[in-house]
């Protein structure tokens, strides 16, 4: 009886509530939900006025991702708005890019099939590895980019960023009281690139899902094509390497998502 192992781009269902399919790639973010509910708790737990432990190392780090937002947004104001949202997000990116290495993530599971083909499903699958998961925050992430941008801008002048309607109703007072008949080509060309940014929206989803995607499969595929080799002591620099990777995917991830709410958090008259 043959047992096959396969590389499936698609997450594997483990069991069902109701209609609805458990993934293992869902119960691994499970997983690292527990792990910051946990991490959150001891942390709060050992607040106090003279920070030591654990707590300055918490400390330590949010004063250099205020310091990096800083950097990006140009305005502290912001950094303190958007920071509580990308810096959770950096975490459960990067603890779910950590989870995809550890030995038993991808290894220790089933075989379902039957007869002399069979697939082996594992119990627990990196869940940035599984295209679903980099979508839904891909998603959120932009969603919460134009929720920024009305609640700082405003819902019209937000909305003018891409159906750019004042364009056609300040028309009439270029071309007949301040005779720039220039208005009437250049007013219709700007109108369609507000459209054309539309599409750019999309592409930002494609974009930052398909990224975190790619790097962490790519990453699990090379662990288990060297696993397969040799499994003992040929993994443990590429391991390294992959922690690597997990932290700059998911910095670069954050560091996007900082510069999308910046962007559009920023009135269209004052951008550059």
């Amino acid at each position: 009886m043959a047992k096959e192992l396969e590389i499936s781009i698609a997450a594997e269902p483990i069991f069902h509530i109701g209609s609805f399919a458990v993934t293992n790639s869902l119960l691994n973010s499970w997983v690292a939900v527990v792990i910051i509910v946990i991490l959150s708790m001891l942390i709060r737990r050992k607040i106090t006025r003279v920070p030591r432990g654990l707590q300055n190392v918490v400390e330590m780090i949010f004063e250099q991702a205020l310091t990096l937002a800083d950097s990006i947004t140009g305005s502290r104001e912001k950094s303190m708005k958007f920071l509580p949202i990308v810096l959770p997000l950096f975490t459960f990116i990067l603890i779910n890019n950590w989870l995809g290495i550890l030995p038993g993530i991808g290894s220790i599971g089933f075989f379902e099939g039957e007869g002399d083909h069979k697939l082996f499903v594992p119990f627990f699958r990196g869940a940035t590895a599984d295209l679903n998961t980099t979508l839904a925050l891909a998603v959120v992430t932009i969603i919460l980019t134009h929720i920024f941008g009305v609640i700082m801008t405003g819902a019209w002048s937000h909305f003018n960023k891409f159906i750019r309607i004042n364009l056609f109703l300040e028309l009439p007072r270029k071309v007949f009281k301040e005779k720039e008949y220039s208005a009437l080509l250049t007013n219709p060309i700007q109108f369609f690139v507000g459209l054309i940014e539309i599409v750019g929206e999309l592409a930002k989803v494609a974009s930052l899902s398909f990224r975190l995607f790619g790097n962490i499969f790519a990453g699990e595929v090379l662990m288990g094509a060297i696993a397969l080799i040799f499994a003992y002591a040929l993994p443990i620099p590429f391991m390294f390497l992959e922690m690597i990777v997990g932290i700059v995917q998911a910095l670069i991830f954050s560091i996007l998502a900082l510069v999308f709410m910046s962007i559009m958090s920023t009135d269209h008259a004052h951008e550059h």
